[in-house]
């Protein structure tokens, strides 16, 4: 190499190899990330894929069972106003992820009948976790579920706004219909910041 070269490609070199400590701590997830869990998940379609797969969009995301016919349902129908409430951007913007605390009889066949049952949209994710992941993903969470004699459960309703990365931005708790304003305010709020 030639001496007057020798100093340029010199520093190049020094300049990669320091930026590639800070490259590889680029795609280190958050401490607070609910993406730390690791966890394997079925959609509705027999996609697989794993818990950490969903990062990367904003997305509301809650726990329900396929044959709940009681606060499931509203949670699906409050999460489908919470996209009418928003603009087509924002609404093209945010994912919802919706999983089974009951993986035995939430098939993909199960999940995919309820997503058209509700007409859900593509930016709808109905997916069972594993059996042995269902606990862990409802207390990172925070959903509680007690499952009953009947084949039923018991189980907190709630609608969760994750950031890019999986941090608990907003929570709400499902009630009716509709989801909560200050919830939906929180959602646009968010979704009007990210680039």
């Amino acid at each position: 190499m030639r001496p007057f070269l020798a100093a340029p490609v010199t520093s190049v070199v020094m300049g990669l190899l320091f930026s590639l400590p800070s490259l590889a701590f680029a795609d280190e997830l958050p401490g607070d990330s609910v993406y730390q869990v690791a966890a394997s998940l079925t959609a509705q379609d027999g996609r697989s894929l794993s818990w950490q797969d969903l990062r990367g969009r904003p997305m509301v995301v809650s726990m329900f069972y396929s044959n709940c016919h009681l606060m499931c349902p509203l949670i699906i129908a409050s999460g489908k106003e919470l996209q009418q409430q928003l603009s087509t951007g924002d609404r093209d913007a945010l994912e919802l992820a919706v999983l089974s605390i009951d993986p035995v009889r939430d098939t993909p066949a199960a999940l995919q009948e309820v997503a058209d049952a509700h007409r859900l949209d593509p930016h709808w994710h109905l997916l069972r976790p594993r059996d042995s992941d269902v606990r862990t993903l409802a207390a990172v969470l925070d959903i509680r579920y007690r499952a009953q004699p009947d084949g039923t459960f018991n189980h907190t309703s709630a609608l969760i706004l994750l950031d890019r990365d999986g941090r608990v931005l907003a929570r709400s708790e499902v009630t009716g219909l509709k989801p909560d304003p200050g919830f939906v305010a929180q959602v646009k709020r968010y979704l009007a910041a990210s680039p």
